[in-house]
């Protein structure tokens, strides 16, 4: 069985309950019954996402007896993203945190929470809802990145960056729809910039709130990069930028 399930429907309202962090549920199509509803309303309660799948798919999760519930718990603690801002700056450094609005690929979610430890990001910040699972397949293809970088759940990305815009910080979006070229933006303040979903990219009610979208520049015949790619070569261009300004 996966190490990162808990299975039954009293295990998993205890674990609920008890403050166990939860990521979502799966309940088997057309459950109820009195500690089946218990356990609804608690998730309810608690803003834990649910879904409702045939038990064929429960069956094919684990051969143990589920009771038509799954829930999925996470592999990394989570962080409180005003805690680790707040912790930031409160060191003299400036912040630099990721937003991911809706990656659901767990490699390419491996592969930007490697790229963002190895370029110095404090924080990663993921929806509750549409993100990609942390598990064990996102922690090996992270090369063990998700053990050392702070990454905070959102019920919605955009009181993340109300929150973040509070604290001082600039929203940059990186899309293919800007028109400034990612290289005229200024990385060197605090920063945090958003990435958007493998198939859409950013959401037009995030992308209203960034205060700047950039672009990057691209040669050849395909007309966009990976999201993996595409947020590395972001992410080290605001460490070449805060790399110049920190030597002058």
């Amino acid at each position: 069985m996966n190490k990162n399930f808990i299975i039954g429907l009293r295990p998993v309202l205890e674990a609920v309950e008890a403050g166990r962090a939860v990521e979502r549920v799966l309940f088997k199509q057309g459950m109820d019954g009195e500690l089946f509803r218990t356990l609804q309303a608690t998730l309810a309660r608690k803003k834990i996402p649910v879904q409702y799948v045939p038990a064929e798919k429960l069956n094919r999760l684990t051969p143990l007896v589920h009771q038509g519930v799954v829930a999925y718990v996470p592999l990394i603690e989570y962080a409180d993203l005003d805690t680790v801002v707040s912790d930031v700056i409160r060191r003299g450094e400036q912040p630099f945190v990721l937003l991911l609005d809706g990656v659901t690929d767990v490699r390419n979610f491996g592969g930007i929470t490697r790229s963002a430890l190895c370029a110095g990001v404090h924080l990663i910040i993921l929806p509750a809802k549409g993100a990609a699972p942390i598990n064990t397949e996102a922690i090996k293809t992270s090369a063990g990145a998700l053990h050392h970088i702070p990454v905070a759940r959102t019920p919605n990305i955009r009181t993340a960056i109300y929150l973040l815009k509070a604290r001082g910080l600039h929203i940059v979006a990186a899309t293919e729809k800007a028109t400034q070229p990612l290289y005229a933006a200024d990385f060197t303040c605090p920063t945090a910039i958003i990435a958007g979903a493998e198939d859409v990219g950013i959401s037009p009610a995030i992308l209203k709130l960034a205060d700047a979208a950039v672009h990057i520049p691209l040669r050849g015949p395909i007309a966009s990069l990976n999201v993996a790619a595409a947020t590395a070569v972001t992410l080290f261009e605001a460490v070449r930028q805060r790399q110049l300004k920190s030597q002058k």
